[in-house]
């Protein structure tokens, strides 16, 4: 018995993502055509101008596409754990022998052709992560289960920031979120978050700020899961009192041993022994989460300034310290984001029109083809035009959200979450990037930037999605 389609081949595809992709690919090309127009260039469609390249990959891919998209499903099922090992060992090889391109070491190179393995890795990710969530016997409250969907996405992460490439690392991050869908509790999601990005401020915090904040959202978040408030309440008072006794008595009998950070940070790791008793009588392990995550947090606070310092490049440390408004340097480090804020503020309303923005023109924006190609868009297409882009980009959201929603198995509905999130990251970040609500880590916005490894996966990735909306019809005959 084989499975077919009602209706013909392409029965059951959403023809609306499909027109929401051309129409992004679209705004695309527009914006591309306008980052690398040259004037003085006689021949417009000489193949090296950006955009001729660009429009040669957008044609490509759709063979691609098409055929990721007729492809059984089945076919992703069996193939997620080989692809993802294939792709695993190919990333080693690129951090021992590629080629680096702008600081990152993630390229191979055949003649001409470039190729970046980790991009195709996001679709092998994305397919071993589903096949593992997919498994009945998968629960989201197992810590194995758990850990094995850390090691999946971690590996990956790992091997793409060793390779000096962040921006791909917080793309396969996306990857987590697929967590909270599943039914991962929303109080243990949020202080995870909170507490990373407590870590990217940790150098504005003195250390007894940082301990008194780790305190509050580990407890208040278990709070918020278990619901009991009142006893929360005492256990914060009765650290506070600790700690100021432990503090006052330690000043009297051996002064300047024992600061009010020290005795909080003792009475609370002696807590923990009575916290983790409390835990398994009450049968509530949730607050042992909790109680790992704030030792783990603790762990890792003497080690923020060594990454700092010895791990990170010293372009990632000026982003960060720029974006926390620590260092301004409008001529350094700056430069990118402020040219692209003065690209997008001149146009206005509605722009200035194709091909006239002055900022493009004369090369004022940096990486205009790429990560800040939506400054492109602001200046000559004004505000309406980035308010059509966004609208754009939400409606195609909520397509993949309806594949995610209607499909009916298990492994389609995964994978199609994986890749829903896997985009709004990119999405969120590279235009929060480009107006200086994030720091600067070099994410292209899909559809639009330049590059034709992006396009490629990013079209397969949009076939996999529609190939999961079309086995909605699917049945057996």
């Amino acid at each position: 018995m084989q499975s077919r389609i009602k209706g013909g081949l392409f029965q059951g595809v959403d023809f609306l993502a499909v027109l929401y992709y051309l129409l992004l690919v679209a705004a695309g090309c527009i914006c591309i055509t306008a980052a690398s127009f040259d004037e003085e260039t006689a021949d417009f469609f000489a193949f090296s101008h950006f955009y001729i390249k660009q429009y040669m990959w957008v044609t490509a891919v759709l063979v691609v596409a098409l055929v990721v998209l007729l492809l059984d499903v089945r076919y992703y099922h069996m193939w997620a754990y080989p692809l993802y090992i294939i792709g695993i060992v190919v990333m080693i090889g690129v951090l021992i022998a590629g080629k680096e391109v702008n600081g990152a070491k993630s390229w191979i190179e055949l003649g001409s052709l470039r190729i970046q393995p980790v991009e195709f890795v996001k679709i092998a990710t994305a397919l071993a992560l589903a096949r593992v969530m997919s498994n009945y016997s998968f629960s989201i409250n197992r810590f194995g289960d758990l850990l094995r969907v850390g090691v999946i996405v971690g590996i990956p992460m790992l091997l793409t920031i060793l390779q000096n490439d962040t921006g791909s690392g917080i793309v396969l991050g996306a990857f987590l979120f697929v967590l909270y869908r599943e039914g991962l509790n929303k109080w243990l999601c949020i202080p995870i978050l909170l507490i990373a990005a407590l870590f990217i401020v940790s150098f504005l915090l003195t250390p007894m700020t940082l301990l008194v904040l780790l305190i509050l959202i580990c407890v208040v978040s278990e709070a918020m899961m278990n619901g009991r408030w009142r006893s929360r309440i005492v256990y914060l008072a009765s650290l506070a009192l600790s700690a100021i006794v432990l503090s006052s008595f330690m000043g009297l009998i051996a002064p300047g041993t024992m600061d009010i950070y020290r005795s909080l940070l003792t009475v609370t790791l002696a807590s923990l022994p009575i916290v983790a008793v409390y835990a398994y009588r009450t049968r509530l392990m949730n607050i042992l989460l909790m109680a790992g995550l704030f030792v783990v947090s603790m762990a890792f606070v003497p080690a923020t300034d060594y990454i700092f310092e010895s791990v990170l490049k010293p372009h990632q440390q000026e982003r960060i310290l720029s974006y926390l408004g620590i260092v301004d340097k409008p001529q350094g480090i700056d430069y990118n984001v402020n040219q692209s804020k003065i690209a997008i503020g001149s146009g206005g309303l509605f722009g200035k029109g194709f091909l006239q923005g002055t900022q493009i023109k004369y090369n004022f924006v940096p990486e205009k083809h790429t990560d800040f190609a939506i400054a492109v868009l602001g200046e000559e297409w004004g505000f309406a035009g980035c308010m059509a882009l966004v609208t754009l980009f939400c409606l195609f959201l909520c397509a993949i959200y309806n594949t995610v929603r209607d499909a009916k198995d298990r492994f389609g509905s995964t994978l199609a979450a994986g890749i829903f999130f896997y985009f709004f990251w990119q999405i969120i970040v590279n235009i929060g990037m480009v107006v200086g609500l994030m720091p600067v880590v070099g994410m292209p916005l899909p559809f639009i930037s330049y590059g034709g490894n992006a396009m490629m996966v990013n079209c397969a990735l949009l076939g996999i999605v529609l190939n999961v909306s079309m086995r909605r019809f699917v049945f057996k005959g």
